[in-house]
């Protein structure tokens, strides 16, 4: 892959990256997306029904089953070469910062440490009562393939039900996260935009903040992907084939 000399000039230059993630760059490690058809127990659900919180105060046992598949999927599956490409890009580049849309853990598993999740996370569980962070047991019980209702744990503190770190349908996104994601946009000098559509907000706020305040703009993306700046660019192609070739392209040669 070629690239354009004056982005990598900009990526060598630059003192703050962001990195901003979409389930793109999870789906390449073999994470289910929204848009994948459910299966086993869940085939019979939209998984836009499940992820809200009438659903959970509704049926806590079948909401609560399904997240825990998805949180046992993401410890069966590993970090690709696109997070690993954004773990060796923090080591070449005084700050990156990684804003993600992603639930699961990958991005930290691969290296990055300074991680920003803007939906929340499967592995941070909270009670619904009184918001009391809960801890998972680190090793789960194996579960059937196709799934299976679950009983979400109580709360330590106050006895009220377990509900998953995530941000439901309706629900607003983690102010400090949301905030410490704007205010990383409007410092930085060059913004990755990998696997996402960049339509879902508040979340797509970030890269017209880091374009409007004078960054340069680089969308990672298998899809075509319409774009008007002049500080923009587009690499066609899966996150894990372009993001090592960008690193290396801009430090290695």
């Amino acid at each position: 892959m070629v690239f354009d000399q004056g982005l990598l000039a900009q990526l060598r230059e630059a003192r703050h990256v962001v990195v901003f993630t979409g389930a793109g760059v999870s789906a390449e490690s073999g994470i289910a997306t929204f848009r994948d058809a459910l299966s086993g127990l869940w085939s019979r659900f939209d998984p836009m029904q499940l992820a809200t919180p009438e659903a959970f105060e509704d049926d806590p046992e079948l909401v609560w089953g399904w997240y825990e598949s998805r949180r046992m999927q993401v410890l069966g599956s590993l970090p690709n070469p696109g997070h690993l490409a954004i773990a060796e890009l923090a080591k070449r580049v005084p700050q990156v910062t990684v804003v993600t849309q992603n639930v699961d853990d990958l991005h930290e598993r691969a290296g990055s440490a300074n991680v920003l999740h803007l939906h929340g996370s499967l592995h941070q569980p909270r009670c619904s009562r009184c918001a009391q962070p809960f801890r998972m047991p680190p090793a789960p019980p194996v579960e059937p393939a196709e799934g299976r209702r679950l009983a979400p744990p109580h709360c330590e503190h106050c006895g009220g039900q377990v509900r998953p770190g995530v941000v439901w349908f309706g629900e607003s996104l983690p102010v400090d996260a949301l905030e410490a994601a704007f205010a990383a946009a409007a410092d930085c000098d060059v913004l990755l935009s990998v696997g996402t559509s960049g339509v879902v907000y508040p979340a797509a706020q970030v890269p017209e903040i880091a374009l409007h305040s004078g960054a340069a703009v680089v969308h990672v993306n298998p899809e075509p992907q319409a774009f008007g700046g002049q500080h923009e660019w587009l690499l066609a192609g899966a996150a894990g084939e372009v993001l090592p070739l960008l690193v290396q392209a801009a430090f290695d040669e």
